[in-house]
This record gives C-alpha cells, sequence and structure tokens, in this order.
C-alpha cells in the first residue's frame, strides 16, 4: 500500500523575514528547563532572579510543566527539579541512532582495559555533546554528564571530529570562530590545531594534554558509519597522574582499537572484513 507523503517541516505560507518563529511562552518554559537541568534543585525565588522574571511567571511556568509532569517540587526544601517526563522525553534523543545502544559494551571494555572513564561525544552546532559515559571505579575521575558540551578545539573528541571534516568544512568552521584560551596548553591558534588535526590523521588518535582543563588529559577517535562518514568519537579521559607520557601511546592503541571495533558494528568499511579486536 503505497504511504502518504510526508508533510514539510514548516507550513508554505510561512514567511520567516515578516513572522517570528519562537513563541514567548515556549521559550521562557524552555529557559526554566535548560536553569533546572543545571542545578541540583532551585527555588522559586532563584529561578526568578537567575531568569529575570516575576514570581508569578515563573510560578505558571512551573506549574504547567509540572502537570505534564516535566518538572517536580521537592516540599520539604521547595525547591523545583526536572521531572520524570523529561527524562523520557530527553531519551527520544538518543533513540535517534543505534550508536549509543551499540557503543556502550566497547565503552565497557575501553574503561576495563584502560582504567579510566570513557566517553561518546558527537558534534552539535559547532561543539562536543557528550551522549554516553561508561565511569572508572576510581575515586578521582573525569566526569561528563550525557547533555554537557565542550569546544571542539579544547577536546579530544572534538580534536577527533575535527581531523574527519573536508577542506571546505574546516574551512567554514574556523572562518571568524575565536579559539578560546582555557589552560596554558590550549590550541589557540589556527595553524597550531592545523598541524595536531594533521598528526591526528596520521595516527588515527587525538590527544588533549589538559588543554580545557589543567591535570586533565583525554584520548580519542573517531567513529564511522556504513558510508564511511563521520557520527561520534570515543575517548578515554582522567588524571594526568595515571595517564602519564609514557602510556599514552599504549592508550591511544586501545582508544583506536575500541573505535574500530564501533565503527565495525555499525557497518562502517572494514579493510579485511573482519572485526576488530
Amino acid at each position: 500500500m503505497p504511504q502518504a507523503p510526508r508533510r514539510k517541516g514548516r507550513p508554505k505560507s510561512f514567511d520567516s523575514a515578516s513572522q517570528p518563529a519562537t513563541i514567548q511562552s515556549l521559550d521562557r518554559a524552555l529557559d526554566v528547563l535548560d536553569a533546572l537541568a543545571g542545578a541540583s534543585g532551585m527555588t522559586l525565588t532563584e529561578l526568578s532572579t537567575a531568569l529575570d522574571q516575576s514570581a508569578a511567571t515563573m510560578y505558571r511556568v512551573l506549574a504547567t510543566l509540572e502537570a505534564r509532569q516535566i518538572v517536580e517540587m521537592d516540599p520539604q526544601s521547595q525547591t523545583w527539579h526536572i521531572g520524570a517526563m523529561a527524562f523520557r522525553l530527553g531519551s527520544a534523543f538518543l533513540r535517534r541512532s543505534s550508536v549509543i545502544e551499540r557503543a556502550r559494551p566497547v565503552m565497557r571494555e575501553l574503561m576495563e582495559a584502560t582504567g579510566e572513564t570513557s566517553n561518546l561525544g558527537i558534534e552539535r552546532g559547532g561543539d562536543v555533546m557528550f551522549v554516553s559515559q561508561v565511569e572508572t571505579h576510581e575515586s578521582i575521575r573525569a566526569f561528563f554528564p550525557p547533555g554537557t558540551t565542550s569546544p571542539m578545539h579544547a577536546s579530544g573528541i572534538g580534536k577527533a571530529l575535527l581531523s574527519c571534516f573536508g577542506e571546505d568544512q574546516l574551512a567554514r568552521f574556523l572562518r571568524g570562530r575565536t579559539l578560546e584560551r582555557f589552560t596554558e596548553k590550549t590550541l589557540t591558534s589556527v595553524e597550531a590545531l592545523r598541524a595536531d588535526l594533521a598528526r591526528i590523521r596520521s595516527r588515527g588518535w587525538s590527544f588533549d594534554d589538559e588543554e580545557k582543563a589543567p591535570g586533565m588529559r583525554c584520548v580519542a577517535a573517531p567513529v564511522f558509519g556504513m558510508q564511511g562518514e563521520v557520527l561520534a568519537g570515543i575517548s578515554i579521559s582522567g588524571p594526568t597522574a595515571r595517564m602519564p607520557d609514557g602510556g599514552i601511546n599504549g592508550i591511544g592503541a586501545l582508544v583506536k582499537d575500541a573505535a574500530e571495533k564501533l565503527s565495525y558494528g555499525l557497518g562502517a568499511p572494514a579493510a579485511d572484513q573482519t572485526p576488530p579486536g
């Protein structure tokens, strides 16, 4: 039975130049969710102050979201939190691709082989967004909750993804962009970043040498899909004391192998047509 054609994402009559594309009340509700997601609970007063809105306005937004279980209030502390329905909605994003599901066992193996936290990240809006993590058992460890973002140029996964950009795509990414400095080791010039990307392409893995946070290192490699397109990056992150200079090449080989294994599982072309690892 033939399927009916799917409708487009916006009406034909919509004129973005003359009509506003956003709904103010919805925009305000999303600001509330964004604020709550970044906190461990906020009172009505704290939300009103943070978003520069009246308490009455904030309460109407919260009451509406609470009715749909998107937020919830702790009656003892009188603080508002993200609710169960928000988790369900967010989980729909994770279901868009099998890469996250397929990555979990590979990430766990990588964590156990290295003793450090394994991360999975994708490119979103010019940044890295972390979408999954398998934490080490060590008390001192890297922690990137799903949804956390980081600049591409100061991230192991970010640089691994950038190394797969074609020249035109990389030029568009760099055009007009300031490479912000976070530590003394951050790559803040286009020349230095391009040179590092060339090294990454040559060896197959990237190295974040305390470029985002002092005392923390990361080794990452790109993950590919069926058409050879880059889908994500997989990494190991940990303190410099447990990732010394002498161990980086060995970690790099393990991360590269893990990325190849995951890529194969996602249907990426393999030279010998046998699963890596």
